[in-house]
C-alpha cells in the first residue's frame, strides 16, 4: 500500500485544522457512545477524554511496528535487486 503524501496536498494550517476537527469529532463520538451506554455525563466525559489518550499511546507503538515492518520490506527489496540475474533462474 502506497503512503499518502499529505504535505503536497495540504498546507500546515490545513493539516492542523483537519487534526483538530477530527479530535473534536472523535471526542463527540466517544462521549455520545459512552452516554448512550451509561446515561452518565461524568463517566461519558471521562471515557471521551481517556479513550483518545489511550489510542494515542497505542498508535505510537503501532507506528513503530509498521516502521520496523517497512524496514524489513525495504531490506528484502534491496536484496532482490542486489543480484538481479538470480531472479531469472527458475522463473
Amino acid at each position: 500500500m502506497a503512503a499518502v503524501n499529505y504535505e503536497s496536498n495540504h498546507s500546515d494550517n490545513q493539516f492542523m485544522l483537519k487534526t483538530l476537527t477530527f479530535a473534536v469529532l472523535h471526542f463527540g463520538v466517544a462521549f455520545t457512545i459512552a452516554y448512550v451506554l451509561t446515561g452518565s455525563i461524568g463517566i461519558s466525559s471521562a471515557v471521551a477524554l481517556i479513550e483518545p489518550l489511550a489510542n494515542t499511546v497505542v498508535f505510537y507503538f503501532h507506528e513503530k511496528a509498521w516502521q520496523r515492518f517497512g524496514k524489513k520490506e525495504q531490506l528484502a527489496q534491496a536484496e532482490k535487486h542486489r543480484f538481479p540475474l538470480h531472479q531469472c533462474v527458475g522463473n
